[in-house]
């Protein structure tokens, strides 16, 4: 992308991306608007971009990511509508609202522009992260080029749209539930003697290890896990306690939980 780059909202997940399109390109080429201007001009600092106002950035930037929640998407885009009508030339507009499809964003919009649809999530500001990407009015070339721009910010995957939502609660909402995994272990460790530090450093690492581990070697987590439990051992004990309490069920509802209401963003 070699044209200008826009940020309207930089909120938690606005932020994890333009630091790693920052990464991509030259900060020099972001632009940065948030409802609460101190917020764009602290991170414009840190990256070495520059602010803008919503108009201006809908008006000059080539691709704009629209980083805001989604019952805030039609007051903003309404806005924005007289400034898209009059513009020349190809540009993006670039949704990660969750529940609003690339059609309902050009609704929103006004026009039939190119859309492009991403589900990110957090790890994406250290480039650990997960951002499925779909498009509306773009080609694969256009995609592909998405997949570059924001390749810093970890895992970018093209799906089909249908499987967007289903995708958004695994990995969107999913650093959550892993965080609480974590510090759910830490606080047993904790009562366990182990001082709060140590405890919350070696269940990070812990479960950082185990997930390289899938991904590196290709393993069901079920065979990993069968690997570390000795027959008679420590860890089948608390396995069998994690199951006696419904862990696996518990997670499964958590991600289901998360898809319903999803939908029901629509």
């Amino acid at each position: 992308m070699n044209a200008s780059i826009g940020f309207i909202g930089t909120g938690n997940m606005g932020s994890a991306l333009a630091r790693a399109v920052c990464r991509s390109v030259s900060p020099r080429q972001v632009l940065l608007a948030n409802r609460t201007p101190e917020k764009a001009e602290a991170l414009a600092q840190e990256l070495g971009c520059r602010t803008a106002a919503n108009r201006e950035i809908a008006r000059e930037c080539r691709v704009i990511f629209l980083g805001v929640k989604p019952q805030m998407m039609p007051q903003m885009l309404a806005g924005l509508d007289p400034v898209l009508r009059e513009r020349d030339g190809r540009f993006f507009l670039v949704t990660m609202a969750a529940g609003l499809s690339c059609a309902r964003i050009r609704e929103l919009a006004g026009g039939d522009y190119p859309v492009v649809r991403i589900m990110p999530n957090t790890p994406a500001a250290i480039g650990k992260g997960v951002i499925q990407l779909c498009g509306l009015g773009i080609d694969q070339s256009e995609a592909e080029e998405f997949c570059r721009l924001l390749a810093p910010a970890g895992l970018v995957d093209q799906v089909p749209e249908s499987l967007i939502d289903a995708a958004s609660a695994l990995s969107g909402c999913g650093p959550a539930f892993v965080c609480l995994f974590l510090e759910a272990l830490a606080d047993g460790a904790v009562a366990c003697g182990l001082p709060r530090d140590k405890a919350l450093a070696y269940a990070a690492q812990t479960a950082a290890g185990a997930a390289q581990m899938v991904l590196e070697t290709g393993g069901h987590p079920g065979a990993l896990k069968d690997a570390v439990c000795s027959p008679g051992g420590t860890t089948v004990q608390g396995v069998r306690a994690l199951e006696a309490r419904g862990f696996r069920s518990a997670a499964m509802e958590a991600v289901i939980a998360a898809y319903e209401k999803t939908l029901a963003l629509r």
